[in-house]
């Protein structure tokens, strides 16, 4: 099964959807910026509206320990269903095609779609007696069809479902817990977020004061006290952290983006320094899905002194002082697919994006929350989205848009060295059409030898101008229709910042028969002089932190500094950050929480050399220091 990586669960109880018009608008934004969104919705205030309209009474069991269930006799089934029709699925259509989004609705068990087993008889409390109930349809969840409920997500742009769920053995609908549904689907379809919208600001310290939010809850590590319904979301929550891979948080009132929300973490035990980047690497935030982890950044980082903000490309800024003289510190808060459970253990911190590059990103946040930034001096910390695709959409709006005296990149560079320069990328898409023959004919060449032929031949173009290069055909496929063979391929070229110019005129004028070439990204590559004012900074900084000195690398990936270089041409850049580069894009990706706190210290140490050393500058004789490499 293909996962979804931007998958949001978002259950709703009957009274939000009820009466709240924000709660459709937040999901017809959400689903504007490209998630899949699957709405669970519970049925409390329905299902009592429905039995008042036919002048029934729903009824209620108390079990043993106190608490009340509803009682679901064979009998009552229908009406809840038709309930759920009515005064649900009726207005959440409404709503959201208002928007003009597509909608689905059902219940979940229609069709067998997610499908559970009843539960045991109940032992109530009636009076002062206690009685077996056997008859009340209620029961567990089981399974659900994650192919189809994968495919009806990409086909609509929300699919909502509700209770009831069905169980094959007795041939019957089952009634189910709203919120352990979609605990349940979030595991099972490994969504990326999972919100539980309600009445209240979150899970509130004190019932009676709707401004006691409960901001952060470790469930494993300590006991929270609730009541009534959000035992239930409670149960959920620890479900989900437990089995699955979403962020999770409780919000409201009746919004995802209230003032009020609890937010749930794994682990126990959290060192308070590492705690903000357990947090960060527990939000998954895959290219094109960054906006929960903006949107968490900037809730929790905004001070009377740090000013946060969203930027229009979706980038986390964070900005401490108003000098003339700007340090740009550039990280990324997306990462590549696949995402798992975050951990802290054994002095490691681990999950998607901790090297690459959250681990660099967070440092760069915690040396702002805390350094002095003196009055002839700025530092701005930008998270950038779209880092790990093509598009690099983050980055080229801080090119465009931001001005700085320097630059520092959050990579993983480890602790002991300072990376000076990237590799630039050049992205080819080759295309081969050839009209079909038998593969038997004399001098017959087929359309993927041809797609090889020339993916050979742009090789030879390219070493001529950079002898350097590297080169790898990344995806090829290959298809037979209306009698016309045809092929693909990606390739791939880690250009050198060495390379002669022309290789990209030679490109355009190749003329290759049924074959065409387009290139679908040209990033240059980029190397920062060892002598500048930035690099002695770091050199300074290291020395009264490290042992040995800074090694300077250069790496053949390619990072936001190779857009940056594009156009700022008299800045200088370079990349740090914790972390073992070899880690990234794998699925072993931690670091060490010893080697966090040392690059920190580096970094600060690094930075305030920096403002030390252009404290006496003017603006121009900053480019002028810049520009003649000091020693």
């Amino acid at each position: 099964m293909a996962v979804i990586n931007n998958l949001h669960v978002i259950k709703l109880g009957s009274s939000t959807i009820g009466k709240s018009e924000t709660i459709f608008a937040e999901i017809a934004a959400l689903s504007k910026q490209g998630a899949k969104i699957l709405l669970i919705s519970g049925g409390a205030d329905a299902i009592e509206r429905k039995f008042a309209d036919l002048q029934k009474e729903v009824q209620f069991l108390t079990l043993d320990n106190g608490d009340q269930v509803r009682y679901c006799p064979p009998e009552a089934m229908n009406t809840i269903r038709q309930a759920y029709a009515e005064y649900i699925f009726e207005p959440v259509q409404q709503q959201l095609q208002a928007y003009g989004l597509s909608v689905l609705t059902q219940c979940a068990g229609d069709h067998g779609w997610v499908q559970g087993k009843q539960g045991k008889p109940l032992k109530v409390r009636k009076g002062d007696k206690k009685v077996i109930v056997r008859d009340s349809l209620y029961g567990s969840y089981g399974s659900a069809n994650q192919q189809l409920l994968t495919q009806l997500l990409h086909t609509y742009n929300v699919v909502c479902l509700s209770p009831p769920i069905y169980d094959p053995e007795i041939g019957q609908y089952i009634n189910i817990d709203a919120d352990m549904l979609a605990a349940h689907l979030a595991i099972a379809l490994e969504a990326s977020h999972l919100r539980f919208v309600t009445s209240t600001a979150g899970i509130l310290s004190d019932i009676a004061n709707p401004s006691s939010t409960i901001r952060d809850i470790y469930p494993q590590a300590e006991q929270i006290v609730v009541t009534g319904r959000m035992k239930q979301k409670l149960r959920a929550a620890e479900l989900a952290l437990d089995q699955g891979i979403a962020d999770i948080a409780i919000t409201g009132p009746h919004t995802l983006y209230g003032a009020g929300k609890t937010w749930f973490w794994r682990g126990q035990h959290i060192p308070p320094d590492v705690e903000l980047l357990h947090q960060a690497i527990s939000i998954p935030s895959v290219s094109k899905d960054e906006a929960v982890l903006a949107q968490f950044l900037q809730e929790r980082v905004s001070s009377a002194e740090i000013n946060a903000e969203i930027d229009p490309a979706g980038n986390i800024v964070l900005t401490k002082g108003s000098g003339e003289h700007t340090l740009l510190l550039l990280g990324h808060i997306d990462t590549v697919p696949y995402v798992w459970q975050s951990a802290v253990h054994e002095q490691r911190v681990s999950g998607r994006g901790s090297v690459d590059a959250k681990g660099s990103l967070i440092n760069f946040v915690e040396v702002l929350r805390t350094i002095d930034v003196p009055d002839h001096a700025r530092l701005v910390v930008i998270g950038a989205v779209e880092e790990e695709v093509s598009s690099s959409a983050g980055a080229f709006y801080v090119r465009d848009h931001v001005q700085a005296d320097a630059v520092i990149i959050g990579e993983p560079s480890g602790t002991h060295n300072l990376t000076l320069g990237y590799y630039g990328l050049l992205k080819l898409q080759l295309h081969v059409v050839q009209k079909q023959q038998h593969s038997a004919g004399k001098d017959s060449i087929s359309s993927i030898d041809k797609v090889y032929q020339l993916a050979t031949h742009l090789r030879e173009i390219i070493a001529q101008y950079d002898p350097d290069h590297l080169s790898a055909i990344v995806d090829i496929e290959a298809e037979n229709s209306g009698g016309h063979y045809s092929a693909s391929a990606t390739l791939n070229f880690r250009i050198s910042p060495q390379a002669r110019a022309g290789y990209i005129e030679d490109i355009h004028s190749l003329e290759w028969a049924d074959s065409t070439v387009e290139i679908l990204r040209n990033t240059p590559g980029y190397q920062n002089s060892r002598k500048d004012l930035l690099v002695k900074s770091f050199v300074r900084g290291s020395s009264t932190v490290l042992d040995e000195k800074l090694t300077f690398l250069m790496k053949k990936g390619t990072s936001d500094m190779n857009t940056l270089a594009t156009t700022w041409t008299d800045i200088p850049m370079v990349a740090f950050g914790p972390g073992d580069a070899s880690l990234d894009h794998t699925d072993q990706e931690f670091l060490d929480i010893e080697e966090v706190q040392l690059s920190r210290k580096v970094l600060r140490q690094s930075i305030e050399t920096w403002f030390s050393l252009i404290s006496s500058k003017s603006k121009e004789n900053v480019y002028a220091l810049n520009t003649e490499q000091v020693t």
